[in-house]
């Protein structure tokens, strides 16, 4: 399992550390008591989510799925700071809806979820904002 987590979740730590306006504090879980969890992200005001890693499917999967679980934190803790609840954005709708997590050829990507147009590869967020 540690040799996945790197290569699963950098990717998504790093486009939220580029894209969105909150920052979260992030906590290792005791490897004894995980029960599914690995790791919490902290909201500046204290709250915090689980992101927990599956065992089943590939990398590009796996980073998704914890794209997905990002974004929902993401979203909550820029909502409880009176800040737009969208993250990330989507550059053909800005500040309408955030991009979709999904896995294409392979590869974990942010999708447009009206248009299924391919955005960024997940890790890529700020090249594409550049």
């Amino acid at each position: 399992m540690d040799e996945v987590l790197p290569a699963t979740l950098q990717p998504v730590l790093r486009d939220l550390y580029a894209t969105c306006r909150v920052r979260p504090t992030v906590r290792f879980a005791d490897v004894r008591s995980w029960e599914e969890r690995f790791l919490w992200l902290h909201a500046p005001d204290g709250s915090g989510q689980g992101i927990r890693l599956h065992g089943d499917g590939d990398a590009a999967s796996q980073t998704a799925d914890f794209a997905d679980q990002v974004q929902e934190w993401a979203v909550e803790a820029l909502w409880q700071e009176g800040l737009p609840a969208v993250w990330p954005h989507c550059p053909m709708h800005p500040d309408t809806h955030p991009l979709s997590a999904a896995v294409v050829q392979d590869s974990a990507v942010w999708l447009c979820p009206h248009t299924k147009k391919l955005i960024a590869a997940i890790g890529r967020l700020q090249e594409q904002e550049g």
